[in-house]
């Protein structure tokens, strides 16, 4: 690192956890913490234990695992051990063991899994668990579990808790831990859209507000501007921005997107002085948004957290931008440029009204006329 009292600070600890990362190295030095994740799903404190464990995995002294689900792993061995029912415990250990690991993992393999994938994880066990102590404060068990509990649990529980509860009754059906149900169907829940008048507005000041962090405002701006999640947002790299010539363009999907001006001098400048590359963590990192732990880029909700001090919306935002495109243009070649499924797109320009809706991707090029046949 540039300035090695960083590192001192940091082996010197801070209250309330003074020379935790101190402890936590010697433990490892002397063998009394062995060298494995599931050790570390144990450690106290858990942030300190955390930043190490990152370190670690960067210096190829423990095996890379994506980082979301070890902090599901932590938090579910001390939800488990907080459930007093011991059947319950173990329902709720099968329920995460079988069904929400393996979903959470399999999508580890595709791409990185994102603070709110394992989020909603973290709530598919909580709301199992409290389903358990619904049905044990009216003295039945699963075995038990009729329609008319299941319809009362809808009725007394909000939108999100019923969506929250769904994975595991399915699972519970599925096997054969309930007697059979009929689920109501799950609506999911849509963000009003910007206008394009506002959306325009809130560019312009992206554009222009010199005395807002750049960071915020090229976030922002890729929100506005491009339709993309700020989970996607966050694991842009330098090498997704391309120079083609004068020109500027930015790898979302296939082909590369062009980059208009003044957003494409934004980027640019804030490319060349990023933050978090003054510690041992992140000398060479490529994120465009790197974070402080070893290997990862900034946390999605902290980004959030900036782009909304903007005054911006991510949700609405993202929306408003994605609906002007695909009127704008055919939804699947949208959905190509900007990395999006086919059939997300196509919603849209449907919900949209846009007469692109009816569009079949492939290629369009005029074919040279063929000559007549005799």
């Amino acid at each position: 690192m540039g300035n090695p009292r960083t590192g001192l600070n940091w082996l010197d600890g801070r209250p309330p956890n003074p020379k935790a990362a101190t402890t936590l190295l010697r433990g490892l030095g002397s063998g009394e913490i062995p060298l494995t994740h599931e050790a570390f799903h144990q450690l106290q404190p858990w942030r300190a234990a955390a930043h190490l464990r990152d370190l670690l995995m960067s210096c190829g002294l423990l095996p890379v695992i994506d980082k979301q689900i070890c902090m599901f792993e932590r938090w579910l061995g001390e939800h488990l051990a907080d459930i007093a029912n011991h059947d319950h415990q173990q329902i709720v250990r099968r329920f995460a063991t079988w069904h929400v690991l393996p979903k959470l993992r399999s999508r580890a393999e595709r791409k990185p899994v994102t603070p709110a994938s394992r989020s909603s994880a973290g709530d598919q066990v909580r709301h199992a668990t409290a389903f358990l102590g619904w049905l044990a404060a009216r003295d039945l068990g699963l075995a038990d579990c009729r329609q008319a509990e299941i319809d009362a649990w809808h009725v007394e529980h909000t939108q999100h808790e019923r969506a929250a509860v769904r994975a595991f009754l399915l699972w519970c059906a599925a096997n054969k831990l309930t007697r059979r149900f009929t689920l109501p169907t799950a609506r999911a829940r849509q963000a009003t859209p910007l206008t394009r008048a506002r959306r325009i507005e809130l560019l312009g000041m992206v554009f222009t507000a010199v005395d807002a962090p750049l960071r915020s405002r090229v976030a922002a701006g890729l929100l506005l501007l491009y339709a993309q999640q700020i989970s996607r947002i966050v694991r842009l790299t330098l090498d997704d921005i391309i120079r083609d010539g004068d020109q500027i363009l930015i790898r979302l999907g296939d082909p590369p997107s062009p980059v208009p001006q003044p957003f494409a001098e934004l980027l640019l400048d804030y490319a060349a002085r990023r933050a978090n590359m003054q510690t041992a963590t992140n000398p060479g990192s490529t994120w465009l948004f790197p974070g402080r732990r070893a290997n990862q880029p900034l946390r999605p909700e902290y980004l959030a957290k900036l782009v909304h001090q903007l005054g911006v919306p991510t949700i609405a935002g993202r929306t408003a931008a994605f609906r002007q495109h695909v009127t704008e243009m055919p939804a699947p070649i949208v959905a190509d440029a900007l990395g999006y499924h086919q059939i997300t797109a196509a919603k849209a320009a449907t919900q949209a009204g846009t007469t692109w809706s009816r569009y079949a991707p492939g290629d369009h090029t005029p074919s040279s006329p063929r000559p007549n046949s005799r």
